[in-house]
């Protein structure tokens, strides 16, 4: 029978302190290597609250790399445009293809000019452009049809035009848009006197700030405020507020890839409305001068 000395207790009680004060630090050193630190509690909030900011930025901004595309069709009462009146009802269908942020984006418009329907102004937009972490940058091209294709001669009324886009939106939690538009090439200009050989190019621009907030059951409501910095076609007399836009709209998913949506849509001219307070006054027959207009949609679509 072995006989115990103290020698012996003092290494046992020597071996067990020193295992109780080395183990967790080689499990705190393997939670490392595996990327799950042990943390104390008492600085958990603010490294959690980091880890949720970064990964929210993160997150939020992903796009698709591989092919994307959608398409879509709107059966509308008007066609407003940046605070102008440019059809009555009218068909306008879109279908977009990308990769990698990189898309082609093709829109088209059938309608009549008013509601006499005795005239139609086919329209084809064609935009080319980049789309990453809610920075969009696009080159818009806008055809009517009642000139050559590509023929971008500076001229007045509804030619072809070229336009330069930029495009931001701040996140998909925080749905706050700033856009930029200045038409670059085509129908663009104002005469300077009577003479045919006065018309100079405009540049004529577009600010937008809008925002965009979702409710419940997939009712979406937003609204905008635009501006153009400067003479041009959107105000004959300089720097003035053109646009404000209120939308209210509400979505039915049909499958995982298709949906319906209703959209109401009221827009007001100010700067227009200040110069002419009769262009209120809701002119069917001639609605180009109208400074509060309205429109209804319904429209379907595939994601």
């Amino acid at each position: 029978m072995r006989t115990i000395h103290l020698s012996d207790i003092r290494k046992s009680v020597i071996t067990l302190v020193l295992c109780a004060g080395v183990l967790p630090f080689i499990n705190s050193a393997s939670a490392h290597a595996r990327g799950e630190a042990n943390i104390e509690s008492a600085v958990v909030p603010e490294v959690a609250e980091k880890k949720s900011t970064a990964e929210w930025l993160w997150e939020d901004y992903m796009q698709p790399v591989g092919l994307t595309y959608n398409a879509r069709a709107n059966l509308n009462a008007s066609y407003l445009w940046r605070g102008q009146y440019s059809g009555g009802p009218n068909i306008q269908a879109s279908a977009n293809v990308g990769y990698g942020g990189a898309y082609f984006d093709m829109w088209w418009n059938v309608g009549t000019y008013d509601w006499r329907f005795e005239s139609f102004q086919p329209e084809v937009d064609f935009s080319l452009g980049f789309s990453r972490y809610g920075l969009n940058v696009y080159l818009l091209y806008v055809y009517h049809f009642d000139r050559a294709f590509f023929d971008f001669s500076n001229a007045l009324g509804l030619g072809n035009r070229l336009e330069l886009n930029v495009r931001w939106t701040l996140s998909n939690k925080i749905p706050l848009t700033i856009h930029w538009g200045t038409r670059v090439a085509a129908a663009d200009g104002y005469y300077k006197d009577t003479t045919e050989n006065s018309l100079t190019r405009a540049w004529s621009s577009y600010f937008e700030i809008s925002y965009a907030h979702t409710f419940p059951y997939d009712i979406c409501l937003s609204g905008g405020i635009g501006m153009t910095p400067w003479k041009g076609c959107y105000s004959e007399t300089g720097f003035g507020v053109v646009n404000i836009d209120l939308r209210l709209r509400k979505d039915w998913s049909l499958s995982k890839r298709c949906g319906l949506m209703l959209q109401g849509q009221l827009c007001i001219n100010p700067s227009l409305l200040a110069e002419d307070p009769s262009s209120a006054k809701w002119q069917p027959f001639m609605p180009a001068g109208q400074s509060i207009n309205a429109n209804l949609s319904l429209g379907v679509y595939l994601k």
